[in-house]
């Protein structure tokens, strides 16, 4: 009965402490330079800013990978699947225009 104990509070304990070690990661940031600067950045079909403003303050969110679609009046759309560490990832991407 003891030792039936000591494994389960030994397994509440080793449970608890991978958790914590995952909050503890640093941050992925995705920031943004894009042309033209007022294209809009989506991921998750939620809005998340233009270029400008990604620029200036980037999307902060979990490690992992993430797919932004980006868009703009006269340009042709942009999807991209991103690949983010912890730490600051800079996007760069130059939007076509659709020919008239």
């Amino acid at each position: 009965m003891v030792a039936m104990r000591t494994f389960a509070l030994a397994l509440v304990i080793g449970i608890a402490g991978c958790g914590g070690a995952q909050r503890g990661a640093a941050p992925a940031r995705a920031r943004f330079v894009i042309t033209p600067d007022t294209a809009r950045v989506y991921t998750d079909e939620r809005f998340l800013g233009t270029g400008r403003v990604l620029d200036a303050r980037p999307f902060e969110t979990r490690t992992g990978t993430r797919r932004f679609t980006i868009t703009a009046d006269g340009y042709f759309p942009h999807d991209l699947e991103v690949e983010l560490p912890s730490g600051t990832t800079t996007i760069e991407l130059r939007l076509r225009p659709v020919p008239r």
